[in-house]
């Protein structure tokens, strides 16, 4: 592949990502959370479904523990989360989603639906479902997590 497929198909890439995760953030909003920011989404994911460690969640972010501290503390005062004590370690607290969290994280995973089925229109059905099965096979493992 030439240099300028490359960029092509990398600035393709990022485009479509960004896309997605501006349709999602919109589509939450549209279902009535407000002030939520798509670095929540992200946190969301690590949250889901026993909660984690504010280390833990730095880890999964890429962020330091002070930067994944700051974030779990706006997630607790807006209510998404909570923090409860840690089950196998009684020095650490575990973040939990709370029924908020957990309501924002199904309407983020309707709004990326409806985003997909977009694709869909344009591409057709089977032509999505091969685009996700390739991009699965070169995605790194791993967490999703944000560029900062």
């Amino acid at each position: 592949m030439q240099n300028s497929d490359a960029v092509t198909l990398s600035a393709a890439l990022l485009a479509a990502a960004g896309e997605l995760t501006r349709r999602i953030h919109d589509g939450v909003a549209a279902r009535g959370f407000e002030g939520v920011r798509p670095a929540y989404g992200f946190a969301f994911t690590r949250l889901a479904p026993d909660g984690a460690t504010v280390t833990d969640l730095a880890a999964h972010l890429g962020v330091t523990k002070q930067a994944a501290s700051q974030l779990v503390d706006e997630l607790v005062r807006k209510g998404y989360a909570e923090r409860c004590p840690h089950p196998g370690d009684a020095r650490a607290r575990l973040v939990v989603l709370t029924e908020a969290g957990w309501a924002c994280t199904r309407a983020a995973d309707e709004a990326a639906a409806e985003a997909v089925r977009a694709w869909g229109e344009v591409l057709g059905e089977a032509e999505v479902r091969e685009l996700a099965r390739k991009l699965l096979r070169i995605a790194p493992d791993g967490p999703i997590r944000p560029v900062w």
